[in-house]
């Protein structure tokens, strides 16, 4: 690198000038930097967009990562002021009761998995899935040959009908007589 005044004198350039230059750059980066209440619109739809997952780290990081010019602490400032802030894991939800003194249906398959013809084997199973409106349940009906999804329904209660309608789909759509 060159001095600058080796520079300022090859391109013909004033030395002071160059150095006005320099000070009226960083005048114009102060003047770029964002208000609170732009910077709040910012973090409100990274808020969002995130779903409420992010805390002040985060949204720094990707704030700064998408080109906005932004100090950590600001960013938690703003944010504390007002209140928004992360959503907290939920917590694990057992579903599952084995203890009990229901029948218990055999174990057809004993663990051979492989089927040599379409609709021989069907198996199935139920979960859920968290939503912002609360937990919904999905049964799959799975044909064992293909490993394809045959059948399938979703709803907002977990009862015997979830699992008739998943078996219900699969064989219209097989066209199976049952």
């Amino acid at each position: 690198m060159w001095p600058v005044s080796v520079q300022c004198r090859v391109l013909q350039v004033s030395a002071a000038g160059y150095h006005a230059h320099l000070v009226r750059r960083a005048s114009d980066a102060q003047r770029q930097r964002l208000s609170d209440e732009a910077l709040l619109v910012h973090i409100k739809a990274l808020h969002a967009e995130t779903r409420g997952a992010y805390g002040w780290p985060r949204i720094w990081r990707e704030l700064v990562a998408r080109g906005v010019p932004v100090g950590k602490q600001r960013v938690q400032k703003l944010m504390q002021l007002h209140g928004i802030r992360a959503k907290g894991k939920r917590r694990f939800k057992v579903t599952t009761d084995s203890n009990h003194k229901l029948p218990i249906s055999p174990n057809l398959l004993n663990r051979e998995f492989a089927v040599a013809e379409p609709d021989k084997v069907w198996v199935g199973d139920i979960t859920y899935i968290a939503t912002d409106e609360g937990w919904i349940y999905l049964a799959v009906v799975i044909d064992l040959f293909s490993r394809q999804v045959v059948g399938w329904s979703l709803r907002g209660d977990m009862t015997s009908a979830i699992v008739i309608d998943a078996l219900r789909m699969a064989s219209r759509l097989r066209q199976l007589n049952a």
